[in-house]
């Protein structure tokens, strides 16, 4: 975790602005971070934060969800079950250059001599802005100014302005307007783009053979098309532009497509401030398998009512859009302007990575970027869904049809494991598993329970039992089984039987393949319990659905009985000399890392040590134990938590980026508020000041909704265990106050938190039931509630020094010791031998 006591952004280069990301110093040294930081997406849709100019660049990056490329995974050992298929998002042609001459020289930031400069991502307008003041090498003074934007109300749209003025004298003004096929290596200069430097497993393989194979190349006097098939998925895509041109001097304009260029240039006769204006309107459409040249169709339709409504009318929908989205989710700190930027960054990714996801996934970088591949993973269910679900319920349920949809391929990937049921893939972008590693991948079952979790926090608080008897009770089933048939029971020495749950992985990936591991037997637990109260459920309230379920799928009365015991008699190990629960059966018998004198240039562990090595040690990527205790945290004490806190917090590295939006939510309850604070910064600032020097690849999406999380479960104290909606808040002491809406079955419920009190208003729908600190309250519509608040919780002084069991005896004699491993060269003495 970096040490985060002040501000980790340069304001000097990026202004505090409560709603915008601004920029006023282009840098070299960064550029594909501020790709990243500055992309525009809707879930559907995504487009990298290169400029309009094409030079510099990290990654040119267009990118379309669920488009992707596969290839055969070779493996150096093949074995039975081995992932085959690997799939890789597909980079889709470039339609955001427009090229800039004056007087035949090319305006390029990175080098260009700019007398000022700003870029901007607004907030509330979802649009990408950049203006600069450019003097030329022959001395004149141009004003360019740009915007961009990826429709979140018409997902195929992107819209791009450009407008030149002459500030001294007349030029010649030359704009080219291009699609460009990126993915296949063609770049500004006919070479293929560089973009590799060092080995990272996070970052996306590249591919050595043609991908997009061009199947239509047509023209108009303002509109072009392309299309492509990829090579070996079938996928197909097409992709056109019109263009629009709005100036007082004279103007020739010449069209060109070939198959992997489109290509519209503007020769103007420029004058001293007359403006030249060009509006490039443009539309994705991509298919499984649809023709090409009907994608062009669609392309033609989109543009249609572009050229037909005009740029305003969609600025103006995007802007509406944006105000409901705010409205339904905004997080307001108080007395903090520049952690509010940052929230509201954050906030705005979510909405960039999931709004028009309609029903595919929402892969761990959004649309923002090729990292990981463009791998969908439990991300979404156990990150983004309680978010969506508070705050856009109908993306929520897109997200969970995404699962149903893959049901067919994990009932495949569980017959392949000689398992019953459904088992989900780790990463996947079709369906089919893609994680070659099967140690920290397929081993991973707990995804089943993630999943589950996120179907039944989703009926929880919507009251959806539509979709949940429809759709969503077969995953519960299908899951329910892969436990019960994974699981198996023994005997234990005082006769009475335990269902155990061996060879499994759990979320942290520095110890895999092991025996009743923690949160997966607590997940698999609950996911067993909610799938026999919804299938009781369902046969009471309508024998109808319960009837075609069990039909449909098979299910006994015996089966759900066993789902019954297994939950009931599952393995929850706890250790009575540590006084914790063991993240495995054999955790506590291996030796501490010690990370406290680990060097840093020894970090992140998984890039430089074996995972053989890694595996011999209690050391974490990741919360693991301690997510369980978040999760399900209705199943533990309050001295569980905070012992189990104790323990694990010493020796998790933060590796990954999933962990310490979590430590941050349990730290807030176990009483470690400057821990908190520490830890929802460093989940805050993951991308913005780029802790794990790899925000180049993407938006760690996960991250962002992990603030959220963090923000509503951490400090406002949220919890709803079975639907059941309290608050135990931890307001951190230097916060005037936080505000935030939560929509809980069909009601939005305003919240107001500050030192001395909790405050409800419901502006929509009618009365929400809830409880703050154990006592029960009604909030009425038009009726605000104001609860007094005696203490803010615990504050105790942060965990400092060595892990506090360093030097206990264990009980078979053994002293627990800290140790960092280190490569050691053997020395040969001569002995006289």
């Amino acid at each position: 975790m970096r040490d985060l006591t002040g501000d980790p952004l340069d304001r000097s280069r990026y202004p505090v602005d409560e709603w915008r990301l601004v920029e006023t110093e282009q840098r070299a040294d960064d550029v594909g971070t501020t790709e990243t930081l500055f992309a525009v997406g809707n879930g559907y849709l995504g487009m990298r934060g290169n400029p309009e100019e094409g030079r510099d660049s990290y990654a040119h990056g267009t990118f379309i969800n669920g488009f992707h490329e596969t290839w055969p995974i070779k493996h150096a050992e093949e074995a039975f079950g081995f992932a085959h298929t690997g799939q890789t998002i597909v980079n889709v042609p470039d339609s955001k250059l427009m090229k800039l001459y004056v007087d035949d020289e090319p305006l390029n930031v990175s080098i260009s001599d700019l007398a000022s400069y700003e870029r901007s991502l607004d907030f509330r307008d979802g649009r990408l802005h950049r203006t600069v003041i450019w003097r030329t090498p022959a001395g004149k003074r141009v004003k360019v100014t740009s915007s961009r934007m990826v429709s979140f109300t018409d997902r195929h749209l992107a819209l791009m302005e450009l407008e030149v003025t002459l500030l001294d004298g007349d030029a010649p003004v030359v704009i080219s307007s291009q699609i460009v096929n990126r993915q296949d290596g063609y770049s500004d200069y006919q070479r293929p783009d560089s973009g590799a430097e060092t080995w990272d497993p996070r970052r996306s393989a590249r591919f050595n053979e043609r991908v997009l194979l061009p199947k239509v190349s047509w023209h108009s006097a303002q509109r072009m098309l392309l299309g492509f098939q990829v090579a070996r998925s079938g996928m197909t895509l097409g992709v056109g532009a019109d263009h629009f041109i709005d100036t007082e001097s004279l103007v020739e304009t010449l069209t060109s497509t070939e198959d992997d260029l489109g290509k519209q240039v503007f020769r103007i006769d420029g004058q001293q401030g007359v403006p030249i204006t060009v509006r490039k309107s443009v539309a994705y459409h991509s298919s499984r398998a649809v023709p090409c040249n009907e994608l062009a169709d669609r392309c033609r339709r989109t543009l249609d009512r572009v050229r037909d409504k005009g740029f305003e009318y969609f600025y103006e929908q995007q802007r509406q859009w944006l105000d409901e989205f705010w409205s339904n989710s905004d997080v307001e700190i108080e007395g903090h302007p520049e952690i509010q930027q940052a929230v509201r960054w954050c906030l705005f990714q979510l909405a960039q990575a999931t709004a028009r996801s309609d029903q595919q996934g929402i892969a761990a970088k959004g649309v923002t970027g090729s990292g990981y591949e463009g791998h969908y993973f439990w991300d979404t269910e156990v990150y983004l869904v309680p978010f969506l679900i508070y705050t856009s319920p109908n993306v929520a349920r897109n997200a969970l049809r995404f699962r149903v949809n893959l049901l067919p391929y994990a009932r495949e990937r569980a017959t392949v494991l000689s398992q019953r049921g459904a088992l989900f893939p780790w990463r996947t972008i079709n369906g089919e598993e893609a994680s070659a590693y099967y140690a920290a991948g397929t081993a991973q079952f707990h995804i089943d329970a993630d999943v589950a979790f996120a179907f039944k926090k989703y009926r929880d608080l919507t009251g959806d039992t539509e979709f949940m008897y429809r759709d969503g009770a077969a995953v519960l089933v299908e899951t329910a089984r892969l436990w019960a048939d994974l699981g198996f029971w023994r005997a234990e020495g005082d006769g009475t039987a335990r269902f155990h749950i061996h060879g499994v992985t759990g979320p942290d990936e520095y110890t895999a393949v092991v025996n009743n591991n923690l949160f997966t037997n607590v997940m698999a637990k609950a996911n067993l319990a909610s799938a026999v109260a919804l299938l009781e459920e369902m046969e009471e309230a309508d024998p109808a659905a319960h009837q075609r379920l069990v039909s449909a799928l098979g299910v006994t009365p015996e089966e759900v009985f066993e789902w019954q015991r297994c939950a009931d008699h599952m393995v929850i190990l706890f250790d009575e000399t540590f006084g914790i629960h063991p993240q495995d059966e054999k955790f506590l018998s291996s030796e501490l890392w010690d990370l406290a004198n680990t060097p840093d240039d020894k970090r992140p562990l998984l890039l430089n040590y074996h995972p053989l090595v890694i595996y011999r040690f209690q050391v974490l990527k990741q919360a693991d134990v301690v997510l369980a205790l978040f999760l399900q945290g209705d199943q533990f004490t309050a001295e569980e938590k905070k012992a189990d806190f104790e323990y694990y917090d010493p020796i998790t590295t933060g590796d990954s980026t999933l962990s310490g939006v979590v430590q941050s939510v349990m730290a807030a309850e176990v009483g470690y508020q400057d821990m908190a604070m520490d830890y929802f910064l460093n989940g805050l600032y993951v991308d913005l000041a780029d802790l794990h020097s790899n925000a180049r690849d993407g938006v760690h999406i996960a991250s962002t909704g992990g603030v959220w999380n963090a923000l509503i479960y951490g400090f406002a104290g949220l919890r709803d265990h079975h639907g059941r909606v309290t608050f135990d808040p931890r307001l951190p002491a230097d916060w005037p106050g936080m505000r935030f809406p939560l929509r809980i079955r069909g009601s939005r419920l305003r919240v107001h938190l500050v030192a001395d009190s909790i405050s409800f208003e419901v502006d929509e729908g009618g009365p929400v039931e809830l409880s703050v600190r154990g006592t029960s309250v009604t909030v009425n519509p038009g009726e605000p509630l104001r609860v007094p608040l005696a203490h803010q919780g615990d504050q105790l002084p942060s965990l400092e020094g060595s892990h506090p069991v360093v030097g206990v005896r264990r009980t078979d004699g053994s002293v627990v010791q800290a140790v960092v491993p280190e490569a050691h060269r053997q020395e040969i003495v001569d002995e006289g031998w």
